[in-house]
């Protein structure tokens, strides 16, 4: 159930994504199918047919990663987020701030050293 609950808000992410400039949804659209293959098959189909979310994570299937453009618009758009935020949240406390900046460097990492780049 944990699977599955994780997967639905990856889908809200998702669409949220699709209307919000500058929040990826492909990788909502991804995670979401990790957790619908151990939670739910008939889920894990629907989001691969389905009519907005199915191309991009068949060609992340089929290709096992992203293409340049895709990781340097998914790279703006989280750090966008990362600096918004860190802003905002240096109000609250600078630990804030410096958490949101370390997990920005390691969600960088990721995109860059984890995920292949596929033409």
């Amino acid at each position: 159930m944990l699977y599955a609950a994780l997967g639905w808000c990856a889908v809200a992410l998702a669409i949220a994504g699709v209307m919000l400039p500058g929040l990826p949804s492909t990788v909502f659209v991804i995670a979401a199918s990790y957790c619908f293959s151990r939670s739910s098959p008939r889920f894990e189909r629907w989001l691969r047919n389905h009519r907005w979310f199915g191309p991009p994570l068949r060609r992340f299937a089929e290709t096992g990663g992203m293409t340049a453009a895709a990781k340097r618009a998914a790279l703006t758009a989280m750090w966008i987020a990362v600096l918004t935020s860190s802003v905002l949240l240096l109000a609250v406390h600078w630990a804030a701030t410096a958490g949101t900046i370390a997990l920005g460097v390691i969600g960088t990492a990721v995109i860059v050293f984890a995920v292949r780049t596929v033409p």
